[in-house]
């Protein structure tokens, strides 16, 4: 009852923010949607001993979101391509000693990985999990999982390509 309550009574706020955001008219309520999805999260997972106000929690939660919708519909954000082909210029013969060199060099260049960048591409490549269910588990945006796999991935392939020469 109270979680219905603080849904409806933070819903204008949702509506404030859509109008401040420059979108075609046809994403308009896509925008909308995203907002209520991000205000109905920010109920669910607020933490009052944190000692936060919930309208500052709930903005940043629904402003967010938000820009992440805005970013993959009008494809501001970078568009994903075959990030295993970029680690590699050209495909190894996976038993030969050029694969075991290039595996040995890649899980050098892990290791050297920011700890999140690490940890996302090492359960996207290598545990073989699907972004969402990552997201899930760490309780953050997909889109924030593909931020991190981006950049881990650039690291990566510049370490690697480096090392190449």
């Amino acid at each position: 009852m109270a979680r219905e309550r603080l849904i409806v009574a933070y819903r204008p706020l949702v509506f404030w923010l859509a109008r401040r955001f420059q979108v075609r008219p046809s994403s308009r309520q896509d925008l909308i949607q995203e907002g209520m999805v991000a205000l109905v999260q920010a109920v669910d997972r607020f933490e009052p001993a944190r000692h936060l106000r919930f309208t500052t929690y709930a903005f940043y939660r629904i402003k967010g979101r938000m820009v992440n919708f805005i970013q993959r519909s009008e494809r501001k954000a970078p568009v994903p391509v075959e990030e295993i082909e970029l680690l590699f210029r050209e495909p190894t013969e996976p038993f030969g000693q050029d694969g075991f060199d290039t595996l040995f060099a890649l899980s050098e260049c892990m290791e050297r990985l920011p700890e999140r960048e690490g940890q996302i591409v090492q359960e996207l490549f290598i545990e073989g999990k699907a972004a969402r269910d990552v997201a899930e588990e760490r309780g953050i945006d997909v889109s924030h999982v593909h931020r991190l796999k981006r950049s881990g991935l650039s690291r990566l392939r510049e370490w690697m390509l480096r090392e190449e020469r």
